[in-house]
């Protein structure tokens, strides 16, 4: 569903994954459409001075609502959390607090608050990154023997 040229079909409020290589992707929440164009709301750097330094953090971020290709056409819904978690309203909770939070300055951590942090955040309540996880899962074991063998 949603690969490219594909379109799939999008309602407001829906998760839009837009993967940028094997292991990362960028994620926005679909607002809707004005004047017949779709958009989608993201947390984003781009237009910072900042750039996302080494340790994976950029203090200058914003979320902004672009038009849905803007951000590429390679693109799928991808609302992860539906099974354990309860969408929240698109008009009365959703949309409010994106439009509360459009050109708000935020700080962007790639482990903490990235992308799919904020889009969870908008859609659920609550943020959570499955990417950053499946990265730990790999991450913590080598921290650990590491830590075992006492040279971290």
């Amino acid at each position: 569903m949603g690969m490219k040229n594909s379109h799939p079909k999008l309602f407001p409020g829906d998760i839009v994954e837009y993967p940028r290589n094997k292991y990362f992707s960028h994620f926005g929440i679909y607002f809707g459409e004005r004047d017949g164009v779709p958009y989608v709301a993201h947390l984003t750097c781009r237009d910072s001075d900042t750039q996302i330094p080494l340790f994976g953090r950029a203090l200058r971020s914003e979320v902004k609502l672009d038009p849905l290709e803007f951000l590429g056409d390679n693109f799928k819904v991808k609302n992860m959390l539906d099974g354990t978690h309860a969408p929240r309203d698109f008009h009365t909770v959703v949309k409010p607090a994106i439009e509360d939070m459009i050109g708000r300055e935020v700080t962007f951590d790639i482990l903490f608050h990235n992308s799919e942090h904020q889009a969870t955040l908008f859609r659920y309540g609550v943020k959570k990154s499955q990417q950053i996880e499946k990265i730990y899962e790999h991450i913590l074991p080598a921290w650990k023997k590491l830590f075992e063998e006492k040279k971290l």
